[in-house]
């Protein structure tokens, strides 16, 4: 089964670390950006009547920004056009400043089951900083409107001035809030966004402390019961995040909305990055497809050597084998040869060792070709 992935691009305020697709000041666009989105869902929905799909994420950009109804509206529309399973994982990505117990409740009535919440950290001047909208007070807020239900929160590791004491906070706080589910990564300062300068200029944590800042949270979630699934990602037994589950099998997805990309077919296509002429591609009856290529032959393959790799699963060689035909290890020989002293074998698996699971990207070097 396939997942479905919806992009809401507005927010009240960008961080500045953020590259992603959003738009800070044109909230005034809501409405005829989820029109067209609608617009797009069924549009997808005619030509995919066939496949069934076991997960809808709405990300963005700050979902829980925009008018609730625009996000039940949308899902609505997902429940109308496409065939989903009998229990689809519904999940929404959510600000703590800009939730409500009327947002909530609307999110529950669109059928969504599942909430991402971007903490980032616990420590307020470190959150004011990087130019979040929220404080900590917020966060409990809004996880209070959450009691008992199933919710992932955002951990952020390398912001200037950070420690191992605001790590131990901030991981204290989410798990005392009821969290099922953690996303732990290191900020990555992108050439152009603001805080870029505070790379070049050395104010950020280098590569060797935040590293020992990612194994002292990976010790200390194991503690509180959030098993490591994923380099980036733990969980409590159970509660692993199927939609992100599918992205690391190489599974098919579609992507609606500004800039969002899908896989399907074999192929990879993204639309278009600008507001304006996406709207402009849905209203005239076009998909705003703006880039479309196959991935086949032995980019496939390292596609699936590299997401494998990612998880604390591994690779599997009968799937490999299943997928083209071959053996994973002979197609990579060389690279294998070199790397294997990174792995465990068990069995049918190979899966990257615990401690060498942060520098996979390191070890997965030797396999680009």
């Amino acid at each position: 089964m396939a997942g479905i992935y919806l992009h809401i691009p507005f927010c009240k305020h960008k961080c500045t670390y953020c590259d992603f697709t959003s738009f800070a000041g044109r909230s005034e666009y809501a409405e005829a950006y989820m029109a067209c989105l609608i617009k797009e869902i069924e549009m997808w929905g005619e030509k995919l009547k066939e496949k069934t799909f076991d997960t809808v994420y709405f990300g963005g950009g700050t979902p829980s920004f925009i008018d609730p109804n625009y996000i039940y509206g949308a899902m609505n529309q997902v429940t109308k056009c496409f065939h989903l399973a009998k229990d689809p994982e519904v999940t929404i990505e959510m600000n703590p400043g800009t939730v409500s117990e009327k947002k909530i409740e609307t999110y529950l009535r669109a059928g969504i089951d599942r909430f991402s919440i971007g903490l980032q950290t616990a420590i307020d001047e470190q959150l004011q900083e990087i130019g979040r909208i929220h404080n900590v007070r917020d966060y409990l807020y809004c996880t209070s409107l959450l009691k008992g239900r199933n919710f992932s929160a955002d951990v952020m590791l390398g912001l200037k001035g950070q420690t191992k004491e605001d790590i131990r906070k901030t991981i204290e706080l989410v798990a005392a809030s009821g969290a099922k589910h953690v996303s732990m990564y290191a900020l990555t300062p992108e050439d152009g966004t603001p805080i870029y300068t505070d790379y070049l200029n050395g104010e950020l944590p280098d590569g060797d402390e935040v590293r020992e800042m990612y194994d002292f949270g990976v010790t200390l979630l194991k503690k509180y019961g959030y098993l490591r699934y994923e380099v980036s990602n733990f969980a409590k037994p159970g509660f692993e995040s199927r939609h992100n589950l599918n992205y690391w099998k190489r599974g098919e997805y579609i992507g609606m909305g500004v800039s969002a990309s899908s896989f399907l077919s074999g192929h990879r296509f993204t639309n278009t990055f600008d507001l304006d002429e996406y709207m402009k591609c849905i209203l005239s009856g076009f998909f705003p497809v703006l880039t479309d290529e196959e991935v086949k032959g032995e980019e496939a393959k390292f596609e699936f050597v590299m997401l494998a790799l990612r998880t604390t699963r591994g690779i599997s060689s009968k799937e490999y084998k299943d997928a083209f035909g071959s053996d994973w290890k002979e197609d990579f020989a060389e690279a294998y040869r070199k790397t294997k002293q990174y792995f465990i074998e068990e069995g049918d698996m190979t899966r990257i060792k615990d401690e060498y699971l942060y520098v996979q990207n390191q070890i997965l070097a030797d396999y680009i070709r």
